[in-house]
């Protein structure tokens, strides 16, 4: 009888491929489809859900649905140092370690909205930092390359961006202000650190169409810019008012403007001048503040003549309408936010001095009465060695003057001024701020 021998390893082969035909079909051959993958890796984050819903949106102005819709999805916790982790899934900023921060969430989703993010897209991010920023573009885009100049840093990120699974990162230790040339051309470029002018190697990988955005200007006074490129050059549009770290490296030895950490000032305490958006020059990250002529009177409130110039700056802190009654939801805070070198060594009190008048306001919590403003210190790494609240009220009242004196730590090297109702409800108006100093 004759027998045909037929090897095992070729029958297990055929049958492998006759059975099952969808193992190469679902193999992802275009960028849509490899984001998808990605996505299905990273669901949604209680916390994050509730930090897009309640910190975010409120602050108007993001409107990119599938750029909302990753920030749900990304652990920030993750990012940050374990003691801050309580603070992870608010808006603000948070210290990394060597003089570095992670972005306030807003940020992060109002930069990479601006950029349009598409599937198909290479992206060139500069200041890797914690990489929250690299794991948000992650799932929006199909390569991410990222420079942190700082070496520990760099590493930190890299072996975290892997163990989370964000495997579409690239890292790079080295200076941004050279980009990664041997991997351009870039659709974007996203720039979380901040130089006086944008980097001309930057420019150059950029590829025709591409977009960057960028913070740009003085140490403490910033503005984004939103770039595209026509024709080998970039058409700039200017966006809101920014406060990032600085670009070390070649950029900062070029920087030609340098802060006066020995005479510490505050820029556009007046509100006289404003921005086309409406925001008030020389503050950052506004929410819920309006800029107003001194004719404006309101409830309980006189229309008297405003302390200095014709405008005032009008916060309004409410309590939004609950159109669920199982989710409590925060009230909409209003403040304004200036950062200013401050040197320990050199100065021994600051006097923060303004005039304010308010209309039902009512501190929350039960307390007594509730700030108008905090100072938050910092040292040298950027780590916060004090927040104080000033300048306390409630209630109704017309314009009066506050004051409050500060004392400084000599570690100190920055600070950061809130004016607002950050823990109240009501109407608050604030005019002509000032500070001025002792020396040791």
């Amino acid at each position: 009888m004759f027998r045909t021998v037929f090897p095992v390893s070729i029958f297990l082969m055929l049958a492998f491929l006759f059975a099952s035909p969808s193992v190469f079909s679902a193999q992802p051959n275009t960028a849509s489809e490899r984001r998808e993958m990605r996505l299905k890796k990273f669901p949604y984050i209680d916390r994050a859900k509730w930090m897009v819903e309640y910190e975010l949106l409120p602050q108007k102005n993001l409107d990119n649905e599938t750029v909302i819709d990753v920030m749900k999805r990304v652990p920030r916790h993750r990012f940050v140092l374990p003691a801050y982790r309580r603070d992870a899934y608010h808006d603000r900023a948070i210290a990394i370690g060597e003089s570095q921060t992670i972005s306030p969430p807003y940020i992060v989703c109002y930069m990479t909205s601006k950029l349009s993010p598409k599937p198909t897209d290479k992206v060139l991010e500069i200041g890797t930092g914690s990489g929250y920023q690299a794991a948000v573009l992650s799932l929006l885009v199909d390569e991410v390359y990222t420079i942190e100049i700082v070496e520990s840093l760099g590493k930190k990120a890299d072996n975290l961006l892997r163990e989370l699974g964000f495997d579409n990162v690239k890292v790079k230790i080295g200076d941004g202000y050279k980009g990664w040339a041997e991997a351009a051309p870039f659709d974007s470029i996203i720039v979380t650190c901040s130089p006086e002018s944008i980097p001309e190697p930057l420019i150059e990988q950029l590829r025709e169409g591409g977009r960057i955005i960028i913070p740009l200007g003085e140490r403490y006074q910033q503005a984004f810019y939103l770039c595209t490129k026509v024709e080998g050059k970039l058409v700039k549009e200017l966006l809101s008012p920014a406060l990032f770290v600085p670009m070390t490296g070649e950029a900062e030895e070029k920087r030609k403007i340098q802060p006066d950490p020995k005479n510490p000032a505050i820029i556009g305490g007046d509100f006289e001048e404003v921005r086309k958006d409406g925001s008030p020059i020389g503050w950052h990250y506004s929410r819920n503040v309006s800029i107003l002529s001194n004719q404006i009177g309101d409830g309980n409130i006189i229309a008297a003549k405003v302390p200095s110039g014709k405008f005032f700056a009008r916060f309004t802190s409410t309590i939004p309408k609950n159109t669920n009654p199982k989710k409590q939801q925060p009230p909409e805070f209003s403040q304004i936010l200036q950062g200013f070198p401050v040197d320990g060594k050199e100065i021994k009190t600051i006097t923060i001095n303004y005039f304010a008048r308010g209309v039902d306001i009512v501190p929350l919590n039960g307390r007594a009465q509730t700030a108008t403003g905090i100072i938050m210190l910092f040292d040298e790494l950027r780590d916060q060695i004090a927040e104080i609240p000033i300048c306390f009220v409630r209630g109704n009242f017309n314009w009066q003057n506050f004051n409050q004196t500060i004392n400084i730590p000599p570690k100190t090297k920055e600070a950061i001024l809130l004016i607002g109702l950050p823990t109240a409800f009501g109407i608050l108006d604030i005019d002509n701020i000032k500070i001025s100093n002792t020396k040791r």
